[in-house]
This record gives structure tokens, sequence and C-alpha cells, in this order.
């Protein structure tokens, strides 16, 4: 399938998806007029247009009838996801039962919602290195079970896999047929797959790389950017990177500027790395990326640990929540946020990113 190529990046990279028709969350505003909304970096800019009233005690002058009065109003939003002690999820809490601090600062909630139907956009990343050759087989019927369950039509996925290079398989569509045979077009070291033209990343490096963090920049600034809503890309992958032209930083940094979560599904054969006799270190760079931007590393050691993986995560999709808030600080400085999400019951843990980028003038 022949995309519609768009900008080339600093990656020597074409696009190969375009500014789609925003499927905004399910976060309501009470606020009278027109409100316009757009994403840059995490925060979402509300432009709101009101048209002025006339009044007697006006102390400035108003634009003209009919020329809107725009008011720009900034909302960080948070999906987040609670569990007890016992990792059983808590799926009805209200506003009340949590708190919020940016760089330490209390934050009010503003806004909140339950996001059991919100639209899923959603990506499929795959590692068809040498080192998956035996859980390849696997990892592609689980992902195709875990489609089947999750998506709905007014999701849209895609799917990408990696090794010497990055190759969008799929691109976003909601049809859960052309997403299985994407994947089931994964191979080892196929230096492209054998799908009906992909799509190909040119990535650094030779051969046996895995340009895992490639991938992750990519999906994110490629793919993901322009989405707006509840953004999630699923790694299944060791995590061992080799070659990539990104650091782990810059492939963590670009998701979070994506607002994207991350899950991981760390398969992996030991036995490769023990006969190959080098060491392994996938586990840390998954756990980064993951619990970095609001997800999760599930460890999983045969098909039905990876069926049990891919369940948990749907099930924690089904029970996110939103909650948004305007930053008391307002500068457009372009620095690195931390947030930290907490539930009022101590019993409780929440799962939520644990920053965003604030936006630059």
């Amino acid at each position: 399938m022949r995309l519609d190529h768009g900008v080339r990046s600093a990656h020597g990279v074409r696009s190969a998806h375009g500014v789609r028709s925003a499927r905004m969350s399910a976060t309501k505003f009470s606020l009278a007029g027109v409100l316009i909304g757009t994403v840059i970096g995490g925060v979402v800019l509300f432009f709101l247009a009101i048209s002025p009233l006339r009044s007697q005690d006006q102390q400035k002058p108003l634009p003209p009838p009919g020329q809107p009065l725009k008011v720009t109003i900034e909302v960080v939003n948070v999906y987040a996801v609670v569990e007890d002690k016992k990792h059983n999820l808590i799926p009805n809490l209200n506003k009340e039962d949590f708190e919020l601090t940016e760089d330490n600062t209390p934050q009010q909630i503003r806004y909140f919602s339950r996001e059991t139907d919100t639209p899923l956009t959603m990506g499929i990343t795959v590692d068809t290195s040498p080192s998956q050759q035996r859980v390849l087989p696997v990892e592609q019927e689980q992902a195709k079970a875990f489609l089947d369950q999750v998506l709905r039509p007014k999701d849209l996925a895609f799917v990408l896999h990696f090794d010497i290079e990055v190759e969008l398989l799929q691109d976003f569509t909601s049809d859960r047929q052309r997403l299985a045979r994407a994947i089931d077009e994964t191979v080892i070291n196929g230096g492209g797959g054998q799908g009906p033209m992909p799509t190909t990343f040119p990535t650094s490096g030779s051969g046996g790389a895995t340009h895992l963090y490639d991938a992750v920049y990519l999906a994110s600034t490629e793919l993901m950017k322009n989405e707006v809503g509840r953004k999630v890309l699923i790694l299944l992958t060791d995590g061992e990177d080799q070659g990539s032209k990104e650091k782990l930083s810059g492939a963590l940094e670009a998701a979070q500027k994506s607002d994207l979560i991350i899950y991981s599904i760390d398969i992996s054969d030991r036995m490769y790395y023990r006969m190959a006799g080098v060491g392994f270190s996938g586990d840390s760079v998954l756990k980064k990326l993951s619990e970095e931007t609001g997800g999760r590393v599930i460890k999983v050691n045969n098909a039905r640990d990876t069926a049990a993986a891919f369940r948990q995560i749907a099930d924690e999709l089904r029970t996110q929540y939103l909650l948004g808030y305007t930053p008391s600080n307002d500068r457009h400085d372009g620095a690195f946020r931390k947030i930290r999400v907490k539930a009022n019951n101590g019993e409780y843990k929440v799962q939520a990113r644990r920053g965003y980028y604030a936006p630059s003038e």
C-alpha cells in the first residue's frame, strides 16, 4: 500500500501520516462560545472565541460586534490507572479521590472523566531482530487476539516493526483484517518485510542491529504527534537496542512530547544471548520508557503469559481516568515539568505519566 508521504524530517524520514480529523477526549468544558483545541508538547491549548457583550460597566473597549474575543486556556491532560495492593483495578473513583502536583506544587483538577469509551489510537511495534526468532510466532498470535479484543470501530491502530530498519507495515486503520495481515508479515530481519509496498524509515547501522530507540522516536514524531486523545504504543521486544541513531533519552523525550503512553511486553529468548556470549540489559530500558509515560512493563515467558499480558493492557485501557488541570506555572519555556498523581486512599497506587514538556514561545 503506497502511503501519502508528507514532509521529510531530520531523520531523512518522510511521514506516512497526515493530520487526521481531531477526535477530542471525553473531557467536557462548560464554557460559552466556540472552543478550538490544539496540542503543543504535553499541553492542550484551547482557544475560546467569545462574542463580545455590551455593558455600561465595561472599562476597556471591546472588539466591534461580530469580532470574537479570544481567550487561551491551557490544559494538561493526565491519564491514570489505579490499583490496590493486590493489583486489582479500581474503576469507580471521583475527582475528589485524587491529588495532583506539578513540580511539587498542588494543582486544581478542573476536568475529570472515566475513559471507558473514548476513542483509542494505538501502535503495535514488533521487534524482528534475530534475538526474537523463537518468540515471534507467539507475539504474532497474541497481538492479533489483542486487537480482536480491544479494537472498536472508532479506534485506530498501526503496525510497525524494527530490526536493522524501522518499517511501517500498516498505517492507521480500524480494519482488523488489514492489521492482522500486517502482523503476519513481520519476519526476522526481513529488511523491509513482505507486505505490498510498505513504508520504510531508514536508520543508521548495519546487519543484526535492533533499532528500538529509533522505532519509538519515529512512532512518536512521524505517526502519533498530530493525533489527539488517548495514544498508546505497545512494544513487543526484549528491550535491547543496537545501532539506533537516537539515544534512549531522545526516544523518551519524543514520546513525552507526543503524550504517548508506552506499554512494554518484555518477551525474550535468553538462550539467544547466552549462546551469543553477550550481556542483557533490556529490562531497565523498557522500565524507563514505560513508567515515565504512564504505562508499565509486563514480563512474559510463554504464550500463556503473553496472552495474560495483553488482557491486562486491555483491562487498563478500559479503566483509565482522565485528569485535566490548568498549570499554575504558565511560562512557555519548553522546560520539563514533573507530575505526581496520588490517590487519597493510601491503599491505592496510581499509574500515570511523570511529566510533560511545557510549550515553547
